[in-house]
């Protein structure tokens, strides 16, 4: 099943070779979103990335533990992980499928398990990768091929790829701080833009 999810996402990231949309804030941040931090955090950082991306996968790894040691375990950030799907689109957007399958609570257990290990799709091939992420999603393999074949799943991840057009999303990691974007994924670009909204 995950296989044929594979298949089944390709033709979803299709749109992804689209025209471009004029650039507008993200869409604002609803009960679909998977958010890491507090509700009523002053700071709200959206983030677009894709689970086959290289450069998601550093933020991810190297820089995310200190930015939410800094600030998401501390309430004054909510980080809101959204997807837009990078090649190979395909296994990308199965994989975003599989994190937004997982049992609630779950999705960034899946999102930490395809990141730290996107580097063995190289070498051991997608399947112990999809294995893996099934594994910390809280769910059984059935369950979660139940989910992936219901058109809600698919319509939920068109949406994330929808919202990142219409603002103008041109790469992964992009990030958006209180709906500002930020060239850089680094935390010292992140702590700019975030520090003096926490000192109003």
């Amino acid at each position: 099943m995950i296989r044929r999810a594979v298949l089944t996402f390709a033709l979803l990231t299709a749109a992804l070779a689209g025209p471009a949309f004029a650039a507008e804030p993200p869409p604002p941040v609803t009960a679909q979103d998977h958010v890491l931090g507090r509700a009523d955090a002053p700071v709200t950082v959206i983030e677009y990335a894709s689970f086959t991306c290289s450069h998601c996968a550093d933020f991810h790894n190297e820089v995310l533990p200190a930015f939410k040691a800094k600030y998401i375990d501390t309430g004054k950030v909510r980080l809101v992980h959204r997807n837009l799907p990078t090649a190979p689109a395909n296994v990308a957007a199965a994989a975003a499928a599989v994190a937004i399958c997982a049992a609630p609570g779950r999705y960034f257990d899946v999102a930490e398990v395809f990141m730290r290990d996107q580097a063995n799709l190289r070498t051991t091939g997608a399947k112990p990768w999809f294995d893996a992420g099934v594994a910390a999603s809280g769910k059984t393999r059935e369950q979660i091929e139940t989910c992936l074949s219901d058109p809600a799943t698919g319509a939920a991840l068109q949406a994330q790829i929808e919202g990142a057009q219409q603002a103008g999303v041109a790469g992964t990691p992009s990030f958006f701080v209180n709906g500002k974007p930020v060239a850089e994924h680094t935390l010292e670009a992140l702590s700019a833009a975030v520090d003096p909204l926490l000192r109003r």
